[in-house]
Parts: C-alpha cells; sequence; structure tokens
C-alpha cells in the first residue's frame, strides 16, 4: 500500500542507524580490550574515530531516507478533528477547547443535514483485495469491503440476524462478505444472505442494504438518496487518471464541524479569497496572525467567478479562478496558476491546475457528511508522472495550509439562512438555490444536537 511504501526510506535509515550503533559497541569493545594491553591512548583514539564513523554513517542514511520520502513518496497530512481550527487558551487542551466551542455554539436555522448524491468512503488504495473496512456516511455504519473479484462493495454494517458488525472481524468470501458471529454471508451485490451454514435454508428476506457504488479516479463512492431513489447521475471518468498519465502523490484529510453546504458554498464567496487568503502560505494557518507585517513581502492574489451549470449537467458547478503572486510588492508571473473548480452533486469537486512550467494535475476535493454536523474533507492529488513529486506536494500542503484558514472560520461560525448580503454577493444565493437541488421533502433534518460525543 502507498501508506506502507511512504515509510520505507525512514524505516530503512532507522534499522541502519540501529545495525550501525550495534556493530559499533560489539566491535568496539572487543578492540579496546586488546589495544589497552599495547597503548591505552591508541586505544581511546580508536573508540572515538568508531563512534564518529558509525554516527555519520547513521545519520547519513536517516538523511537519504528522508530525502527519498521527500522526493518520491506521497504525502499524507491526516489531521484530528480537534487539531485545526480551534484556539486553545488558558491552559486548555486542543480537545477541551473544540468540545466547549461545539457545546456552547448556535448552529442557526440549518437546511437537511444529508443532500442527495455522490459521496467518497474511501480511496481505492487503501482496499485491497479480500479486505473490508468499517466506515462511517451520512449516520450509518458501513461495511466496504473488496471481493475476491476485485471489485469493491458497500453494504450496511450490521447484521439483521443479532445485530454483529460486519466490518468488524467479517471475512470476505468471494464476492460475499461473512458475519463473525455466525457465518451468515451477505453477496456484495444485492445484500441477500446466500448461506447460513447451521440451516436448512435461508429465507427469502434475509438481507443487508446494499449501497449503489462506483469506482472511479482512484476512490469508492457511495450513492445516497433519502427516497432510496437510484442515482440521477455518475461522476465523470478522468481518462489521465485511469491511463497512468497522472499519478497519486498525496491527500490530505479533515474532520470539520459544520453543515455540509457551507464548505463548497466558499466556492461562491469571491469576496472571502482576497482577504483570508491574500496572506502568503508562511503566514501560517492560525488568523490571529496571518496578517503579520513580517510576512507581508508574501502575497497572493486571487480572481474567480462561479456560475452553475445549465441541463443536461444541472447537477454540476465550475469557477474558474487565476492565482498569482507577488513578492515584495512584485508581480512573479513564473508561478501563476490557473484552476479549474467543476462541482458535480454536493460531495465531489475537480480541481484542475495547469501550468506553463509545473505541469498539469487535479486534486479531487471530496466532502462526505459523517454526522449532521461532522464532514470528512479530502484533497487527493494526480499529477503528471513525468513532474518530480516534490512539486504537486508542495501544491498540495500550500492548499492545505490556505484550507486550514476557512477550517477556523467553519468550526466557530453559525449559519445563517437569510444573510445580510450586498450586490456583490449575489453568487453567494444563487450558490444557494442551486445547491437546494440536492434536497427534497424527506431530506434529514437536525432534530437535536448530542454532547456526548466529544473529540
Amino acid at each position: 500500500m502507498v501508506s506502507q511504501n511512504m515509510c520505507t526510506g525512514k524505516t530503512a535509515a532507522l534499522i541502519a542507524l540501529g545495525a550501525g550503533a550495534s556493530l559499533f559497541f560489539r566491535g568496539g569493545k572487543e578492540q579496546i580490550d586488546q589495544a589497552d594491553i599495547e597503548s591505552p591512548i591508541w586505544g581511546e583514539r580508536y573508540f572515538l574515530n568508531r563512534a564518529v564513523l558509525c554516527l555519520t554513517a547513521g545519520v547519513s542514511l536517516f538523511a537519504l531516507g528522508w530525502l527519498y520520502k521527500l522526493l518520491f513518496c506521497p504525502l499524507e497530512l491526516l489531521k484530528a478533528p480537534d487539531e485545526v481550527g480551534y484556539i486553545a487558551e488558558d491552559g486548555r487542551s486542543r480537545a477541551r477547547a473544540a468540545n466547549e466551542v461545539r457545546r456552547r455554539r448556535k448552529v442557526g436555522d440549518l437546511p437537511p443535514v444529508y443532500p442527495n448524491g455522490w459521496f467518497r468512503v474511501l480511496d481505492s488504495h487503501l482496499l485491497e483485495r479480500g479486505e473490508v473496512k468499517n466506515v462511517t456516511v451520512v449516520g450509518e455504519q458501513v461495511a466496504v469491503f473488496r471481493g475476491q473479484d476485485g471489485k469493491a462493495y458497500v453494504l450496511d454494517a450490521y447484521c439483521p440476524h443479532l445485530g454483529a458488525n460486519l466490518a468488524m472481524g467479517g471475512r470476505v468470501v468471494g464476492s460475499c462478505i461473512e458475519c463473525p458471529f455466525h457465518g451468515w454471508q451477505f453477496d456484495g451485490n444485492n445484500g441477500k444472505c446466500v448461506k447460513i451454514p447451521y440451516a436448512e435454508k435461508v429465507p427469502e428476506f434475509a438481507e443487508v442494504r446494499s449501497w449503489p457504488s462506483s469506482e472511479v479516479n482512484g476512490q469508492i463512492l457511495v450513492w445516497f438518496h433519502c427516497d432510496r431513489v437510484e442515482p440521477q447521475w455518475t461522476v465523470p471518468e478522468l481518462q489521465e487518471i485511469t491511463q497512468g498519465d497522472w499519478v497519486y502523490r498525496g491527500r490530505t484529510e479533515h474532520l470539520i464541524n459544520a453543515h455540509i453546504q457551507e464548505i463548497p458554498e466558499n466556492a461562491a464567496d469571491i469576496a472571502h479569497l482576497n482577504f483570508l487568503h491574500t496572506p502568503g502560505i508562511v503566514s501560517g494557518v492560525d488568523l490571529r496572525y496571518t496578517k503579520s507585517k513580517t510576512w507581508e513581502f508574501l502575497q497572493h492574489d486571487w480572481k474567480a467567478q462561479w456560475e452553475p451549470e445549465s441541463e443536461p449537467n444541472k447537477h454540476c458547478s465550475k469557477m474558474l479562478l487565476k492565482h498569482a503572486i507577488t513578492v515584495f510588492g512584485r508581480h512573479c508571473s513564473l508561478l501563476d496558476v490557473n484552476v479549474v473548480a467543476r462541482q458535480v452533486g454536493p460531495g465531489v469537486v475537480f480541481l484542475q491546475f495547469e501550468h506553463n512550467f509545473l505541469g498539469r494535475g487535479v486534486i479531487l476535493h471530496c466532502v462526505t457528511p459523517v454526522e449532521p454536523l461532522l464532514q470528512c474533507v479530502s484533497h487527493i492529488i494526480f499529477y503528471q508522472s513525468n513532474i518530480p513529486a516534490i512539486v504537486p506536494k508542495f501544491i498540495l500542503r500550500a492548499e492545505c495550509t490556505q484550507f486550514e484558514r476557512d477550517v477556523m472560520i467553519w468550526n466557530n461560525k453559525k449559519y445563517i439562512s437569510k444573510p445580510l448580503l450586498v450586490k456583490e454577493d449575489s453568487a453567494i444565493q444563487k450558490h444557494r438555490r442551486w445547491y437546494s437541488q440536492f434536497y427534497s421533502k424527506n431530506s434529514p433534518r437536525l432534530q437535536h444536537q448530542r454532547d456526548t460525543l466529544d473529540f
């Protein structure tokens, strides 16, 4: 797996360092004992030289491992729920600060909490053949497993027999998942029970819910609709990824305490770009310090336009973004980047980059509702295979820095259903009208807040 490969260089360096130290202490003592008989001074010098040599070799190997990871391995940044977007003061821990904000914050008059559409549940490379994982999506526990045929399946996690979790100890058998409690087997294609090892006959009604799923662009997606309506559109396939022209270069993942609609709404909030995101990435993510004069020499400049698409792609919208950088007031054209952000449904956005010198690639921005006010947001980058890995990794890290500034806003804000807007904010209202198509009459709403699920 990719995450395992990332650690290869570092692990090898640590092993080499430990082996070098072991050889030093084992061989060094024997040499000193012999040298002490002939010349104590010579023995001490030999001991010192050997120590320096082993230490230098170990540090060199460690540095090579770190360099290998930097240049060739994907970037993985997985942030805990309380790690970003909260201010811990007066000696409080970040977890305590996060929980206090969650309890006292006014959430506002919220839209339905789970829109209809496709949502990412897992990256393809994280699910091996014959493996099963437990995932939470739209408040439900699902078992995601890859059959021996290589296909990914998504079923409700709880066995209808006595409620065991199929993903916790369940075994993949062909294209079925076997319950770890009594061995009932459920077909991944339709959720039907196909075998009960101690029963003569399997009841016709024995089944678990099968979620419509799709595996595309290196991701496993599930379709949610409050009325169990079948998928009404598909997530487009990027041929550059399928054909291997663009390769996986890393991902980031954040858990955000906000309503799902507030996250994609940023695309239409043009005004916030040149206020919140103008300070250079060296200014960090803590909004109390991003406008420090120390880092004023580096500034970002943004020009953006958002529009919904028409039939037959009314479930899509598009933002055209031009990014530029000024250093000491001078425009650095070499770092100009054009981005086309195409949103497909409520939970998937394609951020396609094009640079004259650094090539092309895409960041898959996915928002998956875990609970009513808890969203899992991932950014997965694929980039030209002939471009050094350090380039897309830098882009992903820079994007992560800018994104975490938004997280600090989202984690602490109140949703206002009828905001006070000026004419320059017209795209926000247009985006809300466009996004409303993903809600139905029966779309679930937030009934009450539970304060027991602390971070």
